[in-house]
Parts: structure tokens; C-alpha cells; sequence
């Protein structure tokens, strides 16, 4: 069979249109933006999120911030492909910034729908900005135009769907869950999500779904197609949704709480499942050891008109005594699962996070059965990939403490997709799955219950 070729005009992003170009007043300074945001996502976790809130982007006006942040997001999703391309015209590797500035380059030739000459001519520019880039003016300018030339006679063959993972992840998910689920997963990291919305108010979702352009997903989420400023939305002034991914919508449903039941989320931050838990009616804590990020979930529960009580602690050592009738435990994790959203979470991922992760889950998870009354629920979920993340730190518990139980969860279950469901009754949901239509992030819950005496 022959090989497809590559659709040089993706998605648009929900900030703004892929294809949409800066102004030319600051133009230059998007890309410069860009280039930040991309080091950024390639060198540490979570360095993406932090740079959007940070200058250049920061003080770049709407439209240039939409453009650079999806040439960064667009050049992590590509950077295996683009970096295939680069590489065999390269004598040796140049320096990082030169080999970003590179992919930044082609990304715009590919997919950003970039006059060839103004790809080329502003990452030359922004070579010769910096004392490490300058002296490479040359080499990028070649490489970019030889680039450029070769594309106009004939578009470059498509990459297979293991070129856009790290080789090192692919191989983990291939030995985990076999070649045909690790190949589903890798061929959605270029895809461009759509927007997942959650809802205040569930009966709300016919009202809202035909006024947000969307569609209502099992479980009861939105997935809507909409693009642009989240704020301009309908009724995002009136708090009657909150951008969640459909896939960490479940977690908190398996809880499912009852009217005026204690509730402690733990790792609570940015604040997602504090919302749905407090729209359940339940009364609820939001622990989280990061005061800055606690913010953000104040400001969303003031947003949606609900409440709950904000605490600043870690959830090991937190010196509260009470106990809860539910808790859900969204612990932190490598996040691999998100990349659909988060691409840089698979270039900032490293072999060796994933023991010094497993120890805190597992201490998080003793913390949270800890402070469960008998009779008790608790789910404990992350949104990753990796099986010692998830699967292995709920049958880990299981032998640990004898008062717990795994309460099974069911097909379908608060919006589990097709095939989701494990032997055991756990939750395991790969962005390879099929339904819906856009697949979701990965993600894992287990549910346990502490036995009455």
C-alpha cells in the first residue's frame, strides 16, 4: 500500500486558528513566544502550562498568543516526524536552540499554512537574536529552504503512528497492552482534541449542547467543536460549565456521593473534580500542597457558584484528623495520558520519574484509606498510561490493608467507553479507544470500599 501523505493544514486549535498568522507589528515576537514555550515543554514537566502565564507570551496581544502557542503545540505533536526530516540534513546535532528553531521552522512549512519565505526568514531572524543561534544563521536558512523546495514538488510521505511518540514510551505501551492498543495510542498524538465541557447542572445538557455547537457524550459531558476565547462562550459568565476532559469526568461520578456526604479531594488542584463533587451536593474539602494552584480552584468555584472548604497541606503528612465519607485521590502521576492535550507531557517524561512518582502514589494512597470512615468509598485515579502507575498501585493496596475492598466498577459505569473495564473492574481508558468519535485521555481509576468493622 502506498503511504499517505501528510494533510499540511490540521485542525484549528481551540485558541485560534492553526493557519492563523501574527500580526505583522509582532509577528517576530509570537515566534519568540513560541520558542520559549517550546524549550519550555521539552525540558521539564509541567514547564509548558508555566510558560503560558510568563512573558513573552504573556504580553503578546490575543491573536499572536494563539499563533504561537499552536506553533509550539503543533511543532511537540509533530516532533518526531519533523525531527526525521531534519536530522538526515544535518552533519551533527546542532545546539538545542538551533535544532528548536529548526523545527519551529518546518512546522510552519507543514502545517501552519506559512509562506515559505516568511517560515525561513523569521527563524533566520530569530538566530541572529541570540549569541548561541547566530553563527547558525546560515545552516538554517538552508536546511529550511532546501526543506521548502522539496515540499513544493511533492508532499513528504506520512509518518507510521510509532514516529510520534518517544521510543522509550511506545515500547512501554506496546509491552503493556500489545502492538495494535499502542499503535491506537500513538496515532492520536498529532490530533487536536476538541473541547470537553463539564455541566453545574446536568439537565442543562440538551439547553447547553445546542447552544455550545456540541454534542453530549455518555456520562453526561459536552465535546463541542467550538473554537476561540473560552470566555466569549454562552453562559461561561453564568458558571454553567467548566472545560474537564471527558475521561477525568468519571472519576468523580464512580463516587457517587449523596447529598450532604463529606468528601475530601485530595490533590485537588486545578480543581475540575472539586467542582463536580461540590454540584453533587456533597460537602467538600480540596486539599492540595500548592497554595498558588488552590487559587485557580477558588476562582472556578466562585465562577460556578459552589463552595468548598480550601486547604493549603500536603495530603501525607496533613494534620486534620477527620475522617470522610468519600475521598477521591487524583494523584499526581507522569500524566502520559494527557498529551492530547498536553503534548509536551511525552518530550518532558523521563525513565526515571516513574519511581519517585510510584513512592508518593503510594503514600498518598495509605494517607487517603487512612482518613476513610468504615463503610467509606474511595477512588483513586491517574491520568497516565504507565501500568505501575495505575493497576499496580490498586492491587498494592489491596495486599497492604486488609480493610479494604475493590468495589467493582461497572460497563458503562458514570461514562466509561466500550472496553474500559478490566477483568477486575477497574478502569483503564487509552486515547486509542475508538467511542467516542476524538478518542479521550488516558486515564485509570480504581474503586475501593472499607469494610464496616
Amino acid at each position: 500500500m502506498a503511504p499517505k501523505t501528510q494533510v499540511l493544514k490540521p485542525k484549528p486549535t481551540a485558541a485560534g486558528g492553526a493557519g492563523d498568522q501574527p500580526s505583522d507589528a509582532v509577528g517576530q515576537a509570537s515566534r519568540a513566544a513560541a520558542l520559549e514555550l517550546l524549550a519550555a515543554g521539552l525540558t521539564r514537566r509541567s514547564g509548558f502550562d508555566e510558560a503560558l502565564g510568563k512573558p513573552p507570551f504573556s504580553r503578546l496581544p490575543t491573536r499572536d498568543r494563539a499563533f504561537a502557542r499552536a506553533l509550539a503545540a503543533t511543532t511537540l505533536r509533530r516532533l518526531g516526524p519533523l525531527d526525521a526530516l531534519l536530522t538526515p540534513r544535518l552533519q551533527r546535532a546542532p545546539p538545542v536552540l538551533v535544532m528548536n528553531l529548526l523545527r519551529l521552522g518546518l512546522a510552519q512549512l507543514l502545517y501552519m499554512e506559512t509562506p515559505a519565505h516568511a517560515a525561513v526568514s523569521t527563524m533566520v531572524e530569530e538566530a541572529a537574536a541570540r549569541k548561541e543561534s547566530r553563527p547558525f544563521k546560515g545552516l538554517i536558512n538552508a536546511v529550511l529552504r532546501g526543506l521548502g523546495r522539496d515540499l513544493a514538488k511533492a508532499p513528504f510521505p506520512d509518518a507510521p503512528p510509532q514516529a510520534y511518540a518517544p521510543e522509550w514510551l511506545f515500547n512501554r505501551w506496546r509491552a503493556a497492552y500489545g502492538d495494535a492498543v499502542a499503535l491506537a495510542i500513538a496515532g492520536r498524538i498529532k490530533e487536536e482534541p476538541e473541547t470537553d465541557l463539564s455541566l453545574r447542572d446536568p439537565a442543562d445538557a440538551p439547553a447547553l449542547a445546542e447552544a455550545l455547537e456540541a454534542a453530549i457524550l455518555p456520562g453526561g459531558s459536552l465535546r463541542t467543536t467550538r473554537r476561540g476565547d473560552l470566555t466569549d462562550w454562552p453562559d461561561f459568565d453564568r458558571g454553567r460549565w467548566w472545560v474537564q476532559d471527558a475521561a477525568a469526568a468519571i472519576p468523580a461520578r464512580l463516587l457517587a456521593v449523596k447529598l450532604g456526604e463529606t468528601v475530601l479531594d485530595m490533590c485537588a488542584a486545578p480543581g475540575g473534580k472539586t467542582l463536580q463533587l461540590a454540584a453533587m451536593g456533597a460537602t467538600v474539602t480540596a486539599l492540595d500542597r500548592s497554595a498558588p494552584r488552590l487559587v485557580r480552584v477558588s476562582e472556578n468555584l466562585a465562577r460556578i457558584g459552589l463552595s468548598a472548604e480550601i486547604v493549603t497541606a500536603d495530603g501525607v503528612s496533613w494534620s486534620d484528623a477527620r475522617t470522610f465519607d468519600a475521598i477521591l485521590l487524583d494523584a499526581p502521576c507522569s500524566a502520559t495520558g494527557t498529551f492530547r492535550r498536553h503534548p509536551d507531557v511525552l518530550w518532558a517524561a523521563r525513565p526515571g520519574d516513574l519511581a519517585q512518582l510510584c513512592a508518593l502514589q503510594t503514600r498518598l494512597l495509605d494517607a487517603a484509606a487512612g482518613r476513610l470512615r468504615p463503610g467509606g468509598r474511595l477512588v483513586y485515579c491517574v491520568c497516565s498510561l504507565e501500568p505501575e502507575e495505575g493497576e499496580a498501585q490498586a492491587r498494592a493496596i489491596l495486599q497492604r490493608n486488609s480493610k479494604l475492598r475493590l468495589d467493582p466498577i461497572q460497563p458503562a459505569e458514570g461514562g466509561a467507553p466500550e472496553g474500559s473495564i478490566t477483568a477486575d473492574g477497574m478502569l483503564r481508558i487509552h486515547p486509542g479507544l475508538p467511542i467516542p468519535e476524538g478518542g479521550m485521555d488516558g486515564f485509570f481509576a480504581a474503586r475501593f470500599v472499607r469494610e464496616e468493622a
